[in-house]
């Protein structure tokens, strides 16, 4: 059945493939902060295997929104690791150390990069008529800005 929501097919269409990178972009995050959680040894292990733990469960919840998001706009979102790996920005690169302030930058970065993604695409879903979207994003990336910030707030 088609959706018909106020937004042309085209546009739908257009806006739709950044979105399946932003959930790409999410799942390879929310790898990597799993893998932290496993991972992380050091003095401040518990502590640090904790936070990783909070910040993969929010992760989790953004996925789940983000594909939301997908479905409510008429596509099918992406969901095998090929499909992931395709289409991110981000890398797999794992730092040598299991310590907490090597994965701390790592993720911090991942973030940023992020962030930037979203920030520079609230306007290209306006420019769609996509008010929605644009907001949708607004929110994920004010999200991902406070993540960021506790992520920091580790190595000052």
């Amino acid at each position: 059945m088609e959706t018909k929501i106020g937004i042309t097919t085209e546009n739908r269409n257009t806006g739709v493939q950044k979105l399946c990178k932003l959930l790409a972009d999410e799942y390879v995050l929310y790898t990597k902060t799993r893998n932290a959680h496993w991972n992380v040894e050091g003095y401040d292990f518990y502590n640090k295997h904790l936070f990783f733990e909070q910040q993969y469960g929010e992760l989790d919840e953004i996925i789940d929104s983000v594909a939301e998001r997908i479905r409510t706009l008429g596509h099918y979102a992406p969901a095998t690791l090929k499909d992931f790996l395709n289409l991110t920005q981000l890398t797999e690169t794992k730092s040598e150390a299991n310590d907490s302030i090597g994965f701390i930058k790592e993720l911090l970065i991942d973030h940023e990069s992020i962030i930037i993604f979203l920030r520079e695409n609230i306007d290209f879903y306006t420019d769609l008529k996509d008010y929605g979207t644009s907001d949708f994003i607004t929110g994920l990336m004010e999200t991902h800005e406070k993540m960021a910030w506790m992520l920091r707030s580790h190595i000052k």
